[in-house]
Order: structure tokens, then C-alpha cells, then sequence
């Protein structure tokens, strides 16, 4: 993680479009590394963005009933797009969910940030941009793109042609370019069908932006470029949106464009919109173990108040606030030994003697309550104040830290861990509620229906269809036995600088796909352009007969989702062609050569033990003995011939 040395906010933020846009503060720079507010103080950690990913089934503690299901927020209500979330909140910085724009649809990875207002992704133009997960937006494939012409309510570029928009960090990172309109689509989960929109298409990306892995970011906050007011503008969702972030060691979660039901029993919490451009709630007191902390509740309204910001990893007190909750906790954990923090250059708070079994931690570690003006608490377990110690088994660390001297309360994704986070704009609340968010995805409504295809610019009817954010139906029908599957990946690097790092890569997709070494092999590499056309072929494990559904399913997902991290060795790379093949119509002799191999086996063995038993029994039979001459023997009665 970057570490950041200064103060205030990220962001300088100049943008305009259409109608007059004031300026905007971005809470976090969008990179794995950047950091929302930037701290002062060569002890404290900074803050970073996140994406979003479906993981395994979570075995932190889940209050929410599983079969009880979120619904839209009535029969008359807007549609709304439910997306998945990617990644983790601490191993990869931030959470991406996807998104599809133009025509046909070109797929992007973006970092899901409510502290940011505009949706960018890196654009064909670009001289000067990193090395992402997907290829660059290429405008002049999409027969719906136009973009935004110069006027004069937006900043246009040297000629006076087309809108352009500039976006800076205080960690120096930073992101320009072209304003574009085109269809924006949410994926085959989704009620929402594509609509139009404005994004930036970047020309220019320093920092962390060029160096994230991430192709761009999808703002959430508010103003007039954000996603979200973009849909509520047109009136295709309601002004709402919801997140869900998974907890810890599992990450993954889910994320709604427009209106829910709320559980009966969520949690809300006053937001301001005219407080700051932030989302914010009105927190008054944080509770350790049910003892409330010796504090003024007027602490947590300084500068810019209590702000949620999804884009930010960790929680950042004021001063005063951040030494209280330090003694609480420690007093606490008396029993535990406090021990160094896992990176020699951070004053991180951490203990030791925990249990590795995050389901248990709260035999442990004391709840954290936070109370808000209208009464209503949030209930924080150890998983949303906590953090792995990455060198000591059993160890964890306050992921709450002191905001340097900035008195504003930063609440990042660690708080949130399995909570479901209603944004309620319209009703200017943000309602909180405990569940296993990895586990949601599966216990949102669904209706069932197609979205609607949407029309294009000029009137016409358009075939765009939704893309797939999961493996189509038809891949694995039914329960099929395979005996092999194969694909081709296309990987942005010369077939020159490949071939000596083959087998380097072929463990890197086995450790990637959670196969086995050798279940993989290389079938054929070839040159095309610049770039290397490799394909291979996942082989059952030596154990079995055949690759599982599940498995299968697996490792399509995590091809196609782009969720196969590979060293920039190899730049970028994208899925050509998948297959699955039935196992091999085998011959009576490979069906039963096992059967036969062992009977042989038994018998061969049989004679040996057989034959040595016969050599050893006439070992021990005594031969006839030496007699001397003159031994005196007993006289034996004659025996008739």
C-alpha cells in the first residue's frame, strides 16, 4: 500500500458538463494504493480504494435469516441493476464490479467509489495509460458512441471540439481526458436495461491510476456525472443505491442500482446532502464492550463530519476519538500480548493469541457499537475494526487509525464488512444491516424477466443485448462428466518474451484456477501481431475419472470475469475460446486394465509367497546327521521283507 504524508482530502476536482457542475472534492483517490484522506505523520496508515467479487460461502457470522429475500421497494417501483462485487477489501486494495459500454459491448473492471462522482475508463487515444485488466474503451468500434461537443457549460479541449474533463489527487495521481456519451450496460443480473450515458474516456493517467490493475473507476457520489444521478435523472431507478461487502478473508459482495425493501430491522442514520458533498451520518458516540467512550459527541462533527466512503479501506479518527478507542480496546484485551505490527515502518496496534477462525473472534475481541442521533446503533464485530497480522498466526490489528489532525470522522469498507449499506437518497438516510453479504447475491429477488433491449440515439431499435456477467446456461447442461476443458487466451506480450516464461505461467494459471500443476498443459502458442495466442487444456486431478460441474463452472467464471491475476510479465490478457469435452469413449481393456493389472498382481504375488514357503519349510527339515562307527545305537526289531 502507498503510504500518504499529508492532511486534507483527496482531490482537487474540475469538471463540468451540460449544466453548470460546482466543483467536487473526491474523498478517495481510485488506486489499490491511494488514499482518501491523506494522513500526516510517518506512523499512521493511509486509506485505499476497493472492487467488488463473489467469493467462497463466508464463515464469518451471519444475523441475517438466509432465506429471507430483499425485494425492489413496491409493485409500482423503478427497475434496479444488481451487479456483483470483485475482489477484496484488504488484499487488493479496493472492490470493482462490471460494466459494459457501447455497441457491441466492450467489458471494463471499475473500482466502486462513493466518494467519486464521474465513471472513467481508459480510451483507445490514450498515449499514456497503464497496463489494465481488460483492453481500452476503442470509440470507434461502438456504433452508439458520440461525444460531448464543446458548450458553454462544460471545459472543452484546445480546438473547442469536445467536453474534457481533468481529475487530480493529493497523492499526485491523476486522470484527464474526453467526455463520451454511449449505451452503458449492467450485466445479464440485471432488471435495469442499458441506457445512455456520459463517461470520461482517458487520455492521460499518472500514479496510482496508472499503475492499478483495475481499468477505472465507477462513481457513486453525488453530482449531476455520477452513475447514479445520471439513472435517477432519466427516472429509470429510484434515488437509491445499495452495497454489500464481504467480510474477512472472503471479500466479494454485491451492489443495487435504485430502490429495496429495507429489513425490518435495519439501522438508519441521518445523512445532510447540504452537510458536505460526501455521504455523511450523524454519529454521536462509539461504544467499547457497552461502555460508551469519554467523549463530546460534537468530535465527530468536525470539518466534514462522520463520512462513509466506499473507496476507502480502513477508519480514521480524530485525534482524541482514536486515543480513547486505542485504551478501550487495549483495556479489554489485558489478557493478550500487544506485539509489533506486520510492516516495521507503521505503529499498527496489534495482539496476539487470537483464534485463526474469524467465526470465533468474538469470544475474543470486544463488540464496537456506534451510536447515531436518532438512537439507532450499528453493531461492528471484530471482523469490521480488524485485520490479519500477515507474519503471526492468530494475530490482529486495529484497522482504525488516527486522522492525523483533520478532525473529520473517515469511515472506509473494514467498518462494513457484512453489512448491507443503503444509500437513501431520496430520503436522505443511510441504513445499515448485518448479513453475509457474500451469501446475498444468491438471496436478492429475482424476477426473472429479460431487460428490455434499448434503443439507440438516432431512434432505431438496436440489438444490443446484455452481456454475461456469468457462464452462460448452456456451458455445463445438466450434470455432464468432463473430461477436459479447453481454452485460448490471447496475452499482450510478444511470443519472443513469452516462451521462456511458459512454465512459469502455466503455474500461475494452476495456482490462479486452484488446479493442480499437472492438470495443466500447454497445447500450442502462437504469434499473432504483438500479442501471444496460448491454449490449454485442465485435465482431471490423478484421483479422478473427471472435472466436476462446480469445478468447471469455477474456472470459467474466473477466466472470463477477468479474475486470473497474472504478473504485468504477461500485460493484459483476454479469453478467445472455451470448450468442454465429455471423457474419452475408452476400450474394454483401459475400462478394466486396473481389475486385471491387480488380479495378475494377486496371483504372481500368490505363487511367489507361495514358492517361498515350499523353499522355506524344506529348509528346515533336518537332514540325515554323522554317525561315528563306534557309536552304540539301540538294537531295532527286524522288520520282515
Amino acid at each position: 500500500m502507498a503510504r500518504a504524508s499529508i492532511l486534507l482530502l483527496a482531490a482537487l476536482f474540475v469538471f463540468s458538463y451540460h449544466i453548470h457542475l460546482s466543483p467536487a472534492i473526491s474523498l478517495t483517490p481510485p488506486s489499490s494504493s491511494s488514499s482518501a484522506f491523506l494522513h500526516g505523520g510517518g506512523a499512521t496508515r493511509p486509506a485505499m480504494v476497493l472492487p467488488l467479487y463473489l467469493s467462497p460461502p463466508n464463515i464469518s457470522r451471519s444475523v441475517a435469516n438466509s432465506r429471507r429475500h430483499l425485494q425492489r421497494s413496491g409493485p409500482n417501483s423503478h427497475p434496479n441493476a444488481r451487479m456483483r462485487l470483485y475482489d477484496d477489501l484488504l488484499l487488493n486494495g479496493y472492490y470493482t464490479t462490471r460494466l459494459w459500454i457501447g455497441t457491441p459491448p466492450q467489458r471494463f473492471a471499475l473500482i466502486v467509489d462513493t466518494g467519486s462522482t464521474v465513471t472513467y475508463v481508459p480510451c483507445s487515444t490514450c498515449e499514456q495509460c497503464g497496463r489494465h485488466q481488460d483492453p481500452k474503451f476503442q470509440p470507434e468500434l461502438s456504433s452508439t458512441y458520440q461525444p460531448v461537443k464543446c458548450n458553454i457549460d462544460c471545459s472543452c479541449d484546445e480546438d473547442r471540439v469536445q467536453c474534457v474533463y481533468e481529475r487530480q489527487y493529493a497523492e499526485m495521481s491523476s486522470s484527464s481526458g474526453v467526455l463520451g456519451e454511449d449505451i452503458v450496460s449492467f450485466g445479464n443480473e440485471s432488471e435495469l436495461a442499458p441506457q445512455r450515458a456520459v463517461f470520461g474516456c482517458e487520455n492521460v493517467e499518472t500514479g496510482d491510476l496508472y499503475s492499478q490493475h483495475a481499468d477505472g473507476i465507477m462513481g457513486l457520489g453525488r453530482g449531476d456525472l455520477s452513475v447514479v444521478d445520471q439513472l435517477v435523472g432519466k427516472g429509470e431507478i429510484s434515488d437509491s443505491f445499495s452495497l454489500c461487502y464481504g467480510g474477512m478473508d472472503i471479500g466479494g459482495g454485491t451492489m443495487v442500482l435504485g430502490g429495496i425493501s429495507p429489513p425490518a430491522d435495519m439501522a438508519f442514520a441521518h445523512s445532510d446532502p447540504l452537510r458536505s458533498p460526501y455521504y455523511n451520518i450523524d454519529l454521536k458516540k462509539i461504544l467499547v464492550a457497552g461502555k460508551p467512550l469519554p467523549l463530546n459527541p460534537r468530535i465527530f462533527d468536525g470539518k466534514h463530519g462522520t463520512v462513509l466512503d466506499s473507496g476507502t479501506t480502513y477508519a480514521y479518527l480524530p485525534e482524541a476519538a482514536f486515543v480513547a478507542f486505542k485504551e478501550a480496546i487495549t483495556k479489554e484485551l489485558h489478557p493478550l500480548q500487544q506485539i509489533r505490527g506486520p510492516d516495521p515502518n507503521y505503529n499498527d496496534v496489534c495482539f496476539s493469541g487470537g483464534s485463526s477462525d474469524v467465526s470465533k473472534l468474538s469470544d475474543t475481541f470486544p463488540t464496537v457499537e456506534m451510536a447515531f442521533g436518532n438512537g439507532q446503533k450499528l453493531l461492528l464485530s471484530p471482523e469490521n475494526y480488524l485485520f490479519r497480522h500477515s507474519k503471526v498466526r492468530g494475530a490482529y490489528c486495529l484497522g482504525i487509525f488516527q486522522n492525523g489532525k483533520d478532525p473529520t470522522t473517515l469511515l472506509g469498507g473494514i467498518i462494513v464488512r457484512n453489512t448491507l449499506v443503503m444509500y437513501d437518497r431520496e430520503h436522505s438516510k443511510i441504513g445499515f444491516w448485518k448479513t453475509n453479504c457474500s451469501e446475498l447475491w444468491e438471496r436478492l429477488h429475482v424476477t426473472g424477466a429479460s431487460p428490455p433491449v434499448p434503443s439507440s440515439s438516432n431512434g432505431n431499435n438496436s440489438t444490443i443485448e446484455s452481456p454475461p456477467s456469468e457462464p452462460p446456461s448452456h456451458v455445463l447442461p445438466g450434470r455432464v462428466q468432463i473430461g477436459q476443458i479447453t481454452f485460448q487466451m490471447s496475452l499482450s506480450i510478444n511470443l519472443s518474451d513469452l516462451k521462456p516464461h511458459i512454465p512459469e505461467l502455466s503455474e500461475f494459471i494452476a495456482q490462479e484456477l486452484d488446479v493442480n500443476t499437472s492438470q495443466v498443459h500447454l497445447l500450442n502458442v502462437m504469434s499473432k501481431g504483438n500479442n501471444s495466442i496460448v491454449s490449454w487444456a485442465i485435465l482431471p486431478s490423478d484421483s479422478a475419472s473427471y472435472i466436476s460441474n462446480a469445478t468447471a463452472t469455477s474456472i470459467y467464471s474466473q477466466l472470463s470475469e477477468h479474475r486470473v491475476q497474472l504478473p504485468d510479465t504477461y500485460g493484459n490478457y483476454q479469453l478467445l475460446q472455451w470448450k468442454i469435452e465429455p471423457p474419452a469413449d475408452r476400450t474394454w481393456w483401459q475400462q478394466h486394465y486396473v481389475v486385471v493389472l491387480a488380479v495378475t498382481i494377486t496371483i504372481i504375488v500368490g505363487l511367489l509367497v507361495s514358492g517361498g514357503w515350499f523353499i522355506w519349510r524344506k529348509r528346515q527339515q533336518p537332514m540325515n546327521s554323522y554317525k561315528p562307527v563306534n557309536l552304540a545305537v539301540p538294537e531295532q526289531e527286524l522288520q520282515p521283507l
